[in-house]
């Protein structure tokens, strides 16, 4: 009789060898190639018969519609809730509030449907008392400390809930599968049986995933392409603000962003989180420039603060927090090859204020005005806003969702707006292969707020100087 071939997989991205080796041949990562065998049966076992295949118009959608969970902010990143059957994917830092998070959510729900909450690394006293904390005891809302992927199952069949959160999948270990809770083959079997239990009760359910010290989730790679919906936890271990991102999102937006505030008594969403991101201070500071970014439909005014240092190291430092540190690079260039700063025995350090992390285009022309203040040790005048995204030839090019940029920065308070040559013009209006009209001098866009826009990176300096 042949022996069953036994493989050896990566946990980071899946990668597979027939020999167990110290390092992914892959993604070059060191200690994360796991022995995998033969694959068991599975837990939840299909139905004998199957749904037969019906017209498309005859599917009835409203199974498919999304049911709030209570929390708007989590509705707002999910696209309007929960939809029935889907299976999420949460992830985040240990100690940042994804536990907390979702009992929020469980005890929500519960007030309208049945909840099951199961826990593999705490105790049911434990979850209890945190419950008791934040206000979130439900009789609608059963709690079970549960390892094995069977005694979950029988959990679920013995509550029959509407809505179900596995903390967390790498925990849970199945007697089907080889290897140890949380490696490969673990991970996959179990999410696998889950999926296949939500799709078939149609039952939502919210598996939390563990995150690797890079930040990314931990686990095959396979389970991000199990689930319906990836969501990042994110957030500073020593502040209040929270964050939840959409990675994926097969029922609604990926480019939304949930604010919530993490306090002793739970956690609670920020409908407004205008002033989290721009410091407060009595007059402008060199180093330090105002612009705004969008997040889905939500325009959020964010600071960016840079400082220059000398150094007599042969390699200064190009350091980097809650920005894209190759457009950060780009505009550092930019500003050493077309405006001749003299960067290069410098130190330079650019961050965002309050852990908000920005890949928006738009940011590059508040970088460059900020080093450029920095270097020059001169605040950039008060009540300004930059946006636009720097080109290599030195060329400011218009972003997207300008006016709404405009309008939240006015509304705020600010006076004076930085922004590319064309970014006012109604769209239509531009014929093809004619130039941008660029008016003469400011351009009043509100009362008390004017607008300038500038060609390129010599001009917006000159506006600000």
């Amino acid at each position: 009789m042949a022996k069953t071939a036994t493989g050896y997989r990566c946990t980071e991205c899946g990668w597979r060898t027939l020999k167990w080796v110290g390092r992914c041949g892959e993604c070059q990562a060191w200690g994360t190639v796991d022995e995998e065998g033969a694959r068991g049966a599975n837990v939840v076992q299909a139905g004998a018969t199957t749904a037969p295949a019906v017209p498309i118009s005859q599917v009835k959608a409203e199974v498919a519609v999304a049911r709030s969970t209570g929390v708007g902010e989590l509705d707002r990143v999910l696209g309007g809730g929960v939809v029935p059957g889907a299976v999420m994917l949460l992830a985040g830092e240990p100690g940042i509030g994804k536990s907390t998070l979702l009992l929020e959510a469980a005890a929500s729900i519960a007030q309208r449907a049945t909840v099951l909450y199961i826990t593999g690394e705490e105790s049911a006293a434990q979850v209890r008392l945190r419950a008791d904390r934040i206000g979130a005891l439900r009789d609608n809302l059963y709690l079970a400390a549960e390892t094995e992927l069977s005694a979950l199952v029988a959990h679920v069949e013995k509550v029959q809930p509407r809505f179900l959160v596995v903390d967390s999948v790498q925990t849970i270990g199945s007697a089907q599968a080889t290897g140890v809770p949380g490696g490969v083959t673990q991970v996959r079997e179990v999410a696998a049986n889950l999926v296949r239990l939500a799709k078939e009760r149609n039952m939502a359910t919210v598996l939390v995933g563990h995150v690797t010290k890079e930040g990314s989730i931990a686990g095959p790679r396979t389970l991000e392409h199990l689930v319906d919906v990836v969501l990042n936890f994110e957030g500073d271990r020593h502040s209040r603000l929270r964050l939840v991102r959409a990675v994926k999102n097969r029922y609604g937006p990926t480019d939304e962003v949930g604010c919530f505030d993490l306090h002793e008594r739970g956690i609670e969403g920020i409908s407004d989180p205008t002033g989290l991101f721009v410091s407060r201070r009595s007059k402008p500071v060199p180093g330090t420039c105002i612009t705004v970014t969008v997040e889905g439909t939500r325009p959020l005014p964010a600071e960016v603060q840079a400082l220059v240092a000398r150094t007599e190291a042969q390699q200064p430092r190009r350091t980097t927090s809650g920005l894209d540190s190759y457009r950060v690079q780009l505009v550092l260039a930019v500003l050493e090859r077309r405006l001749n700063a003299k960067l290069g025995g410098c130190d330079v350090f650019t961050a965002t204020v309050g852990g908000l992390k920005i890949a928006d285009p738009a940011v590059d022309l508040s970088v460059m005005l900020a080093v450029a203040s920095a270097a020059g040790d001169k605040p950039l005048p008060a009540g300004l806003v930059a946006l636009g995204e720097v080109g290599l030839a030195g060329e400011l090019r218009p972003v997207k969702d300008v006016r709404r940029r405009l309008t939240e920065a006015a509304r705020l308070g600010f006076t004076r707006a930085l922004v590319p040559a064309g970014s006012l013009e109604e769209p239509g209006n531009k014929r093809a292969g004619q130039r941008a009209l660029v008016p003469v001098g400011p351009v009043s866009f509100a009362p008390g707020f004017e607008v300038v826009q500038a060609e390129n990176v010599w001009d917006a300096l000159t506006h600000v100087t």
